[in-house]
């Protein structure tokens, strides 16, 4: 089967190609950096140099690669900055737009049968009701002023896809990704911060985290290829759990002092609205996927995973 991976020299995408190559299907990885396209030869693929916001480049390399499935993976994080969160994500906002867009619109010239997008599952959930969200649940209607458009942009990517009538629109809602390439990870921007106790646990620490290894998110992505029927899945681990428990365990795990703790009165002083994050989030369940899919996961708890899981297992 021929595979086009929009993304697919990002944390996950680099992954599922790799799995992919390994199951004997043909991949052609999109990048938009020419200096990428040997790294992509590297794990397998057939690269392509397009930019995803280009309609016409975009039109004409899908066209003329012809794959059976698209995968979109697309993001660009350049500064995450809590206060100012809509900033640090307007280019993925574009991805999940305009790129979004591009790709579907190829997909459809191209003939694709099945189109699988990246969504996120977590804080976009509404911050009410119980801990742990199911796909059935609503997004935020009232999400915090700094997050505003990038829930706008997700709404609009999953819309978009579970509108399409002439592909098979799949939607992965990945938690927070842990793991190599990632910000949790030995090198990660995240666990940097937190090794310099720059993370602290805000008022109780009750929002509730869920995450998902980048191995697992890679298999999951490539189950959704053959299996399942089209619509929203969580790709998540089975162990949602509050800041105030997985943040001291992650602290530990990589050799840190445990995390300082500040009133959320405080906190809003210094980050806005991004306090939600430590007091207010929702986890999600991953029971719809676990039986559309048929596959368990190899990291299903966090609390395992932060121990063993935050280093490239190739460079052990």
């Amino acid at each position: 089967m021929k595979i086009f991976v929009a993304g697919a020299t990002g944390a996950v995408g680099r992954r599922l190609v790799l799995l992919l190559t390994a199951a004997g299907h043909e991949v052609v990885g999109l990048t938009r950096s020419p200096a990428k396209a040997d790294l992509l030869r590297r794990i397998g693929a057939t690269p392509v140099v397009a930019d995803a916001l280009d309609r016409a480049a975009v039109m004409e390399v899908v066209q003329r690669q012809k794959p059976e499935i698209v995968v979109h993976e697309l993001t660009s994080i350049k500064d995450f900055d809590m206060r100012n969160f809509d900033r640090g994500f307007a280019a993925t906002n574009r991805l999940r737009t305009v790129g979004t867009d591009n790709l579907l619109a190829a997909a459809r010239a191209a003939g694709v049968r099945r189109f699988i997008a990246q969504s996120f599952a977590g804080w976009p959930y509404a911050r009410a009701g119980g801990p742990i969200k199911t796909e059935e649940d609503p997004l935020d209607p009232e999400p915090p002023a700094a997050f505003r458009r990038t829930l706008e942009a997700i709404r609009y990517l999953e819309s978009a896809i579970i509108g399409e009538t002439a592909v098979e629109g799949f939607i992965l809602r990945y938690g927070s990704f842990y793991g190599p390439g990632t910000g949790i990870s030995q090198d990660g921007w995240m666990v940097n911060d937190i090794r310099k106790r720059c993370i602290p646990i805000i008022g109780g620490g009750s929002g509730v985290w869920s995450f998902t290894h980048v191995d697992d998110a890679a298999r999951f992505t490539r189950a959704a290829i053959t299996r399942g029927a089209p619509g929203i899945y969580n790709i998540v681990d089975d162990d949602p759990t509050r800041v105030s428990q997985w943040l001291p365990a992650l602290a530990e795990a990589v050799g840190a002092k445990p995390p300082r703790r500040i009133p959320a009165w405080i906190a809003r002083f210094v980050i806005g609205d991004a306090i939600v994050f430590m007091t207010d989030v929702r986890g999600a369940s991953n029971a719809k996927a676990k039986r559309a899919f048929g596959l368990n996961l190899i990291w299903p708890s966090w609390r395992d995973g932060f121990k063993r899981g935050l280093g490239d297992p190739s460079r052990a």
